[in-house]
């Protein structure tokens, strides 16, 4: 059973929430924040994650849509990669569900240095690759390429999620897809895919604290639309090395004390 909730863990849950989906909205890494807050609060590790899943879910449909006309692929290679991101989230959700307690909570500071690994380097290493491709022929990714990747990936979202749309842009990029346009509305469509077919499993399981999942999307999601009014007037570096302080940071703490 979760644990209840207090006025405290409340509106901390709140406000971290609030805090991470503007930082979604703008740079990223937004689950460096409510993860770890989850735990602090007292929700077990595998329910942390399902509930941080489902938190995030809510939080980011809402873009999804906009980003439709920006894909640029054929319908039926995106329909296939919508089906590769809902099996790869399936089977990661699932793998979660089977992992013991206490493998998980061992795997938890490896995950976060993974994520973590991902979110500083990911943004430099697309650069170097946009600027080495810029004078090359118009992008095209063989599918079948795209479509493992994309396996891969889903299978990680749907067993941790942390660092998730960071790497898909990394990826993505890796495969020849200059347009960051493009690549943002893989991501959001992708990334929504694999978070909300992840959210299957948990239910069945009774792993998700709903009380705090609700809360969490609430604050997410109100965080992200106010940001979309202010993110042009923010320096996104000076974001995205916060966000790499903190991540740095609760990697540390759960190496020291996990």
């Amino acid at each position: 059973m979760p644990p209840s909730l207090t006025l405290f863990h409340s509106l901390l849950l709140f406000s971290t929430a609030f805090i991470a989906g503007s930082l979604n909205a703008v740079a990223g890494g937004g689950s460096f924040i409510t993860f770890p807050t989850l735990i602090f609060t007292g929700v077990a590790p595998i329910a942390a994650n399902a509930t941080n899943n489902t938190a995030i879910w809510v939080a980011s449909l809402a873009s999804a849509g906009a980003y439709r006309q920006d894909l640029g692929i054929e319908r039926r290679d995106f329909l296939l990669l919508c089906g590769v991101s809902l099996v790869g989230g399936m089977i990661g959700s699932i793998a979660l569900l089977y992992t013991s307690p206490d493998v998980f909570k061992k795997l938890i500071p490896y995950l976060l240095l993974l994520a973590t690994v991902v979110f500083t380097f990911g943004e430099p290493f697309k650069k170097w690759l946009q600027r080495r491709n810029q004078n090359t022929s118009p992008e095209s990714v063989p599918l079948f390429n795209l479509v493992l990747a994309q396996l891969a990936i889903a299978i990680y979202g749907g067993f941790f999620g942390a660092g998730l749309g960071i790497l898909m842009l990394a990826t993505l990029t890796f495969l020849g897809i200059k347009s960051i346009h493009k690549m943002n509305a893989f991501k959001t469509f992708l990334g929504s895919c694999i978070n909300g077919i992840a959210i299957v499993p948990f239910i069945f399981a009774g792993v998700i604290a709903w009380h705090q999942a609700i809360l969490m999307a609430v604050g997410g999601s109100l965080g992200g639309y106010l940001s979309a009014h202010y993110a042009r007037q923010l320096e996104p570096h000076l974001i995205r090395k916060f966000v790499m302080i903190v991540a740095f940071s609760m990697t540390a703490y759960f190496f020291i004390h996990g």
